[in-house]
């Protein structure tokens, strides 16, 4: 199944005391980037994280953020570090003993300063066993964006292919027809110019001309191309970097067979090959 590199999921899950959301950022990206941001007493989750996540996702950049809150039941909770709290008092009456006018200062002061109240300890291992499950849940939602993408972009490319097909079938088939035309424009002209034409030494420079006009082979493997492509596709694999360069080679081709045409009809078939693989080129940019 192909897989767009692009989506976006989210999920929510209470875990312990705490309330934690996640959400899940997919981007398209040469190779597999993942960026994870973490509250910081969450972070001993990172690996864990960064793990599952390394295993379903082989290519794309991926955002994990995770946020938590308090649960409303448990916020009225207060912690008091009491082993700070009695080091502050003793600073405070050394440095009143040293002034001519000790100033007062309440409890209230006191909570207010850096380190004084304390978050109560958390239930680690209860807490990794829950963001797992919420990664989880929330990473299969991404899969699943990234699976629907990925069938519309498969149905274009599929589309694309088809017309290519449509194209390459009217080139060849054109071909018999612009050679006839260059032999009768070819007779027509030297029957002007000389009474005794060399009609032998014509056939000889029309086989010569043939040859150098030759597209078969470019259009050989132009649809052997395509019939990759269409077979890639279907691969339940990531198949981003193999179709890319399907679409180098297939772009080489349609350009010998523009370089290589006498005819305007050829031409324009070449130009409409080069949008069309172009217009493939671009969706690719986002598959996995």
């Amino acid at each position: 199944m192909t897989k767009s590199m692009t989506a976006f999921a989210s999920g929510e899950a209470e875990i312990g005391a705490l309330t934690i959301n996640c959400e899940l950022r997919s981007v398209n990206h040469r190779y597999l980037d993942i960026s994870i941001k973490l509250p910081e007493r969450l972070r001993f989750a990172e690996a864990d994280i960064r793990s599952a996540i390394t295993a379903k996702i082989s290519r794309g950049k991926i955002e994990c953020t995770l946020t938590f809150k308090k649960l409303a039941k448990d916020s009225p909770s207060l912690f008091v570090n009491r082993e700070a709290v009695a080091a502050l008092l003793a600073a405070a009456q050394q440095i009143e003993a040293q002034m001519t006018g000790p100033l007062s200062f309440s409890a209230l002061d006191v909570l207010a300063f850096p380190g004084i109240q304390q978050e109560p300890e958390l239930d680690k291992e209860t807490l990794s066993r829950g963001i797992a499950g919420l990664v989880g849940q929330t990473l299969l939602k991404l899969l699943e964006v990234r699976e629907r993408e990925g069938r519309q972009l498969q149905s274009l490319i599929r589309d694309r292919c088809k017309k290519m097909q449509l194209h390459a079938a009217a080139a060849r088939k054109r071909i018999p027809e612009v050679l006839q035309a260059i032999r009768n424009k070819l007779k027509d002209r030297i029957a002007e110019l000389v009474a005794q034409p060399d009609f032998d030494r014509l056939e000889q420079e029309l086989v010569f001309l043939a040859q150098k006009l030759d597209i078969d082979e470019e259009l050989d493997r132009l649809e052997t191309h395509i019939t990759e492509v269409l077979r890639v596709i279907e691969q339940n694999e990531p198949v981003g970097r193999r179709l890319d360069f399907l679409m180098q080679e297939m772009n080489r081709e349609a350009n010998t067979l523009g370089s290589k045409s006498a005819d305007k009809e050829i031409t324009k078939i070449s130009i409409e090959l080069k949008v069309l693989i172009e217009q493939i080129r671009e969706q690719i940019q986002n598959i996995e």
